[in-house]
């Protein structure tokens, strides 16, 4: 009896110039998705970067006002190396993050402010497939993001933006989920993937208390890794996988 052969992986639509990515912590891009961003910038794609908190939870021996300012200097950095220069910070608290209508709006304001065709953000769901849990923090932003898409083209949800010269965008076409367990499309990886090691290394202080590794060894094991688990399911090319919504 043969193995069922996994699904293939379509790619990732090209017909667009802006995306704007969501996520809750300083380094989710890095650890999830910043190859392909790397590879869309040096198409001349404009991708800017909303983040929910500034990761001040995010290392116990740092207490969160000096680990906050830290961790964004290190967030500006990181995406500098893949063609980021656009990089806002929401200041909702690290760690308790709540879904609800004042994520909703201050990620549908940044939906209007950039005006993007494509919105980028991470896994929402409970868990990361199987029984690797999630965190509530990405829970929140990502759930919080797919709905702020249409939330962002609707003048009578959140009309107070208008009032701040927030106008109306309905241009969103996609969402794409990077880290989701059920992947639709893919982006080739090997543009972008030493980019992707050096922006992931921009993290450096939450890199050496995350693991006793080289943290050069730590993150082009993780990136080169994950990018290869999914060639299979992409003719055999390292590639950073996404689940697209339509809208």
């Amino acid at each position: 009896m043969t193995e069922p052969q996994p699904a293939q992986l379509q790619a990732m639509p090209t017909d667009w110039q802006r995306a704007l990515a969501v996520v809750a912590h300083p380094d989710d891009l890095e650890y999830g998705c910043s190859a392909a961003i790397a590879a869309w910038t040096d198409e001349g794609r404009e991708v800017s970067y909303v983040l929910a908190s500034r990761g001040e939870a995010g290392i116990d021996t740092v207490e969160p006002a000096k680990c906050g300012p830290l961790r964004e200097r290190e967030q500006r950095a990181s995406a500098a190396v893949v063609g980021v220069s656009q990089v806002e910070f929401l200041d909702h608290e690290d760690g308790v993050i709540e879904y609800g209508t004042g994520l909703r709006r201050d990620i549908a304001a940044a939906i209007r402010r950039y005006r993007p065709e494509l919105v980028i953000t991470l896994n929402h769901r409970d868990t990361w497939g199987g029984v690797a849990w999630n965190t509530p923090d990405h829970v929140a932003v990502g759930r919080a993001t797919l709905d702020a898409a249409g939330d962002a083209g609707n003048r009578w949800i959140f009309p107070e933006l208008a009032e701040q010269d927030l106008e109306p965008w309905n241009g969103v076409r996609w969402v794409a989920v990077a880290g989701s367990s059920s992947p639709t499309h893919a982006v080739d990886a090997s543009p972008g993937l030493e980019r992707a090691v050096r922006s992931l290394l921009e993290h450096r202080t939450y890199i050496e208390v995350l693991t006793d590794e080289d943290p050069e060894t730590h993150v082009r094991r993780f990136l080169t890794a994950n990018a290869e688990r999914m060639a299979e399911q992409f003719g055999g090319r390292p590639a950073v996988a996404f689940e697209l919504f339509a809208r």
